[in-house]
């Protein structure tokens, strides 16, 4: 069974790709809250229009621009376009030059693992070096520091390249 790709976008605005079995696949994942923004990790999402594949074998004729190299090597009934708007293009090329800036950013800090809410608190308080600090805490510690005025971010799992290796 081949993959779905589907454009994706979330109530922020960010869009994205998402690799299904199937509709019924994403369907599935949606209802039950599983898919969700890689950047913010929203779950208010929807499907946007795309168009990445065209069968236009049964247009007749196709014409291809000068240097396309679009359905070589197939015959006309099974030839196929890749359809892109210019500004999805830009899109895509803006948001791989963010994606690398933050995993960048990322790699800059320390990861001070589970110990994470007590090194957050212990910088607000002055009582530690100032830097910037990864690590992992429960949603109550999340919401203590929250409470104490200490803001923190959660971080998708994707930027985090110690967790990849």
């Amino acid at each position: 069974m081949g993959l779905k790709v589907f454009d994706l976008q979330c109530s922020n605005g960010h869009v994205f790709e998402g690799w299904f079995g199937s509709h019924e696949d994403y369907d599935s994942q949606q209802a039950r809250g599983l898919v969700s923004c890689p950047l913010c990790q929203s779950d208010s999402i929807e499907k946007r229009l795309s168009a990445p594949r065209l069968n236009v074998g049964h247009f007749g004729e196709v014409h291809e621009p000068s240097g396309a190299q679009v359905g070589r090597g197939l015959n006309d009934a099974s030839r196929s376009v890749v359809a892109a708007s210019p500004e999805s293009s830009q899109l895509a090329q803006l948001q791989a030059v963010v994606m690398q800036q933050m995993r960048e950013f990322v790699r800059k800090t320390e990861n001070v693992g589970d110990r994470f809410a007590q090194e957050a608190r212990r910088i607000h308080e002055g009582d530690s070096d100032e830097r910037p600090i990864r690590g992992t805490a429960t949603r109550q510690e999340r919401e203590s520091l929250a409470e104490d005025g200490i803001v923190v971010v959660a971080l998708p799992e994707f930027l985090d390249t110690d967790r990849l290796q």
